[in-house]
Parts: C-alpha cells; structure tokens; sequence
C-alpha cells in the first residue's frame, strides 16, 4: 500500500503544482482545465487516460464542453499520495502541450 503524504511533502506542493489546489475534506488535489474548445479537452483526457492506466492511478474527473475538472486522491490511502502528485505533474505537462498553463 502507498503512504499517505508527509508534512514536508505536502509543505513542497505549492511550488510543484501551483495551480493545482487542496481539497482538505477528501484530502485531494484538485484543478480546473479550461482548453480552447471540446477537443482539445477530450483530447486531454484522452492522453491523460493513457498516463493514468499506465500508472494503474485513475482520476475522478468531469468534462463539460472546454473544461475539465480533475480530483486526485489516493482511496486505498485514504488521501494524497505520491500517485497524485506523479499524476498532476503528468497532467500540467500533458494541458501545457494544448497551451494551458
């Protein structure tokens, strides 16, 4: 089983993912993805996807028209884990490739 983040861990997330946020009631990261239309969100999520399966680590995520909202947290965990952290970090390198930063 994957650990839970540690202070100094998540003291470090704001530099490393500042446009992501904490969800501290489910002990998440959380973004919002605003793409300049419906496919190149769909897309997004497509090779997003691709990561996450390849990670064995699956987002909860919706998607209405050009935006995507995104949820991580680990649930065996009960909360953040590396995992997230690997997965956001993979998700703001696959949204800057669609020109959002």
């Amino acid at each position: 089983m994957t650990s839970k983040l540690n202070s100094a861990e998540r003291a470090a997330l704001a530099g490393d993912l500042p446009s992501w946020r904490h969800e501290p009631g489910r002990d998440a990261l959380v973004r919002t993805f605003v793409f300049a239309d419906f496919v190149q969100a769909f897309g997004f999520m497509s090779q997003a996807a691709l990561v996450a399966e390849r990670m064995d680590h699956h987002p909860e995520w919706s998607n209405v028209y050009k935006t995507v909202q995104v949820l991580l947290t680990t649930h065996d965990a009960s909360g953040l884990t590396r995992k997230d952290v690997d997965l956001a970090l993979a998700m703001d390198r696959i949204a800057r490739g669609f020109g959002v930063t």
